[in-house]
């Protein structure tokens, strides 16, 4: 897995590759904290758009980075989703967080 991380005033967006399973999201994991932590970045956008594979791990890598971001006052946006990931990710629920965003839109949950 290979991963890229772009500044851009206060965004930052990590753009992950390849499979996220439990050791790659670790790994991920560790590297998009450190980087919140020393340039508190506003938004935060995770790039899914070269994700082939994703288990539960992707899942919590997400929702870690959510309540990460809400603690220092942030936002996640999740983008360029691949329509198999998009199945997975609103099965687990993270729909109804409202970050998901696919072709410059954001989906709403409907109640």
């Amino acid at each position: 897995m290979i991963n890229r991380v772009s500044f851009n005033e206060n965004e930052m967006t990590y753009r992950l590759s390849g499979e996220i399973d439990h050791h790659s999201a670790k790994t991920a994991r560790e590297l998009i904290d450190s980087l919140i932590q020393q340039k508190k970045p506003s938004v935060l956008k995770l790039d899914f758009s070269d994700v082939s594979f994703m288990d539960s791990s992707g899942i919590g890598l997400i929702m870690g980075r959510y309540r990460m971001m809400h603690l220092y006052g942030g936002e996640l946006c999740v983008v360029n989703v691949p329509d198999q990931l998009e199945k997975i990710m609103f099965l687990s629920g993270l729909g109804a967080l409202g970050v998901i965003e696919k072709k410059g839109e954001a989906y709403e949950t409907v109640e």
